[in-house]
């Protein structure tokens, strides 16, 4: 399959046909062109170890639509902090690395392996995958990265380590989108963190309606 000079190692099914708890597809290898096409279809990889590579449409989509955004009143007086600096793909490897390393309560492991923050990394270089990440000094102490694949932005995961700090990471890539003329971004799951902000779960129907709308909207 060739669109836009990316080759896809997996055929991708219609996402509406999907398997238990949303498989869609198995195998292929996450490269440029298999995460493109991947994304484009709204379906992410999540790998497990020792088994070919999963690729998945959920039932239910989490999505953040920005007029819905709640933003607690003890984070809104945070956001005053003038001793951090917010900035966007200043630190991409770094962010990435920093999640795949961070400590999760209730999680014993993380999806991201050592191959999918390769395969981010190389998505990145190719203009796909963005950071946004919060400085105190010279000091990385808070980074989101997501995706942005043909005027959809899907958000994968995000660190901290300093109070706060990915929660106002988060906010500084919705402002960010919301000024490039996003109206929601996908968070695939709902965290409790999502949940806060107003995140919610949407029938896989209604996601790839949205998805579609934007892509229209991002090629007019």
């Amino acid at each position: 399959m060739l669109e836009k000079g990316f080759i896809s190692t997996v055929e991708f099914p219609d996402p509406r046909l999907s398997w238990a708890e949303g498989l869609v597809a198995v195998g292929g290898v996450p490269d440029v062109g298999t995460l493109y096409h991947a994304y484009r279809r709204g379906i992410f990889p999540w790998p497990q170890e020792g088994v070919p590579m999963l690729w998945f449409c959920p039932e239910e989509r989490g999505v953040l639509f920005f007029e819905e955004l709640h933003v607690p009143r003890r984070l809104k007086s945070a956001m005053k902090d003038s001793g951090l600096r917010f900035s966007m793909n200043e630190a991409f490897e770094q962010v990435i690395h920093a999640c795949r390393h961070q400590v999760r309560p209730g999680q014993a492991g993380t999806w991201i392996l050592p191959e999918i923050e390769e395969a981010y990394r190389r998505f990145h270089q190719a203009g796909f995958a963005h950071s946004f990440e919060a400085w105190r000094g010279d000091r990385l102490v808070g980074g989101l990265y997501g995706v942005l694949v043909e005027g959809a932005f899907s958000g994968e995961s995000m660190f901290h380590t300093e109070t706060d700090a990915s929660k106002k990471v988060l906010l500084h890539a919705i402002e960010h989108l919301q000024n490039e003329g996003h109206e929601w971004m996908d968070t695939q799951m709902v965290t409790p963190v999502v949940a806060s902000f107003g995140g919610r779960l949407i029938p896989k129907s209604e996601y790839l309606r949205l998805l579609k709308e934007r892509q229209q909207r991002s090629q007019s």
